[in-house]
């Protein structure tokens, strides 16, 4: 499992549904990127001998920033790498 560093946040972005239009599949690149992930592993964010919290914990359900992060794959999965200040919310 990857271990992020820093401030970064490990989500497991959830799949968009196909969408349709008047019974026309839209192709997936043409779909709106999805920004609703769970929360896979955090990093030990660490100033000094001082753990600092994070606002959210493995397993919670987020809203990112739409562009936010950096796409990893890993042992046939796709995660996305974001910053603690891209997270918009816990669902």
């Amino acid at each position: 499992m990857l271990k992020p560093l820093g401030d970064r946040i490990l989500l497991q972005v959830e799949q968009e549904q196909e969408q349709t239009v008047g019974g026309i599949v839209i192709a997936s690149n043409a779909q709106e990127k999805s920004t609703i992930g769970k929360v896979v592993a955090i990093s030990d964010k660490s100033i000094g001998d001082l753990q600092a919290p994070t606002a959210v914990k493995v397993g919670d359900e987020v809203l990112f920033d739409k562009y936010a992060g950096t796409e990893v794959k890993n042992a046939g999965e796709t995660y996305l790498v974001v910053h603690e200040k891209d997270l918009i919310a816990v669902l």
